[in-house]
């Protein structure tokens, strides 16, 4: 991408502090405090007696750059308080909570998490499919529950190599998860918007066509109109029983009514999610499920990767109010 002519007031040659709004502390701040922002002047909305448009009007001609975690809806009502707004970082690699015509059509910046999270999320992934397919969680409740020495031998896992395994979404994350279990002697295949011309997997333009290819669907895509409940009972079915689905992209690019009927009728094997539908709700059958792993939406946040993400977002901004390329742009103006 080209970079980005922000057009912002030299605050750093004039010796003011450049101005940062955040509406609501995002992981890294509830960790860190907002000590790596030490050389900006940070905004806290949560902090002010204000309602928040009030606020925001107040500081409305001021505010040129924005940091957004994706808890928090930056709705185009929001952006339109903010006339000034000319650059959003985010702290999350998706970009659902934002909203991106209006900022587009306003000319305003947004990076996002880069490949920051990449390795940790991957690794979160493996885990989740070790943990379904050898039944680890299973079996430590069945050790802790003292079911040993009374019912006896606890039920077999399956081995992870030779998996063929379908990877939804093959961006940084993707394709880490695919080499890692590559590693393990799994065979690979992936779907994505397009096909990647460096990789020599074998791409599938159709979910259900590689679902019904696969043993175990790993979703690492970001969640758009085009991805909400794409992975559906179709899917699901295709998949076949001895399936497993695993989910680090985001809750709702799956039918979360529809893989509970699937899972509660033996239609899958199992699943592992670390997000779901209606955070930090989740279906109670869910619960009763032996063959189901939950996480609670944390394959991204390890102290290293927040620890990264604290440079990574102080960055971003310091190339903004240098007028220099984001390190990680989504949206150039």
């Amino acid at each position: 991408m080209a970079a980005p002519n922000h057009q912002v007031n030299h605050e750093y040659e004039s010796g003011e502090l450049p101005q940062i709004l955040v509406l609501e502390p995002p992981p890294i701040m509830q960790l860190y405090g907002d000590q790596f922002l030490k050389d900006f002047r940070v905004l806290k909305a949560w902090e002010s007696p204000l309602p928040l448009d009030q606020f925001l009007t107040t500081h409305a001609h001021s505010v040129q750059a924005l940091l957004s975690s994706g808890r928090y809806l930056l709705t185009g009502n929001i952006i339109r308080l903010l006339p000034s707004l000319r650059l959003v970082v985010t702290t999350s690699a998706g970009l659902n909570h934002i909203d991106l015509p209006e900022c587009q059509r306003r000319g305003i910046a947004i990076a996002n998490a880069g490949d920051v999270y990449s390795e940790d999320v991957a690794d979160m992934a493996v885990g989740l499919l070790i943990d379904v397919l050898r039944k680890v969680s299973a079996a430590d409740r069945y050790m802790r529950k003292g079911l040993w020495p009374t019912k006896g031998e606890f039920p077999l896992g399956s081995k992870l190599g030779s998996k063929r395994v379908g990877i939804v979404g093959f961006g940084s994350i993707g394709q880490k998860v695919a080499t890692r279990l590559e590693a393990f002697g799994c065979r690979i295949m992936y779907s994505s918007r397009n096909k990647k011309p460096f990789v020599s997997y074998p791409y599938y333009s159709n979910v259900v066509q590689l679902a019904a290819d696969s043993d175990v669907l790993i979703v690492c895509c970001g969640l758009t109109d085009q991805t909400r409940h794409m992975i559906n009972k179709e899917v699901m079915l295709a998949l076949g029983k001895e399936g497993v689905i695993i989910n680090i992209g985001r809750g709702p690019i799956i039918n979360e009514k529809e893989l509970v009927q699937c899972l509660l009728q033996q239609e899958l094997r199992g699943a592992g999610l670390d997000v779901f539908e209606n955070e930090p709700n989740v279906p109670p059958q869910l619960f009763t499920l032996d063959n189901v792993v939950l996480s609670p939406h944390r394959a991204v946040h390890t102290p290293e990767s927040l620890a990264a993400m604290c440079d990574h977002v102080k960055g971003n901004f310091e190339a903004f109010f240098s007028n220099k390329p984001l390190l990680s742009p989504i949206l150039n103006e």
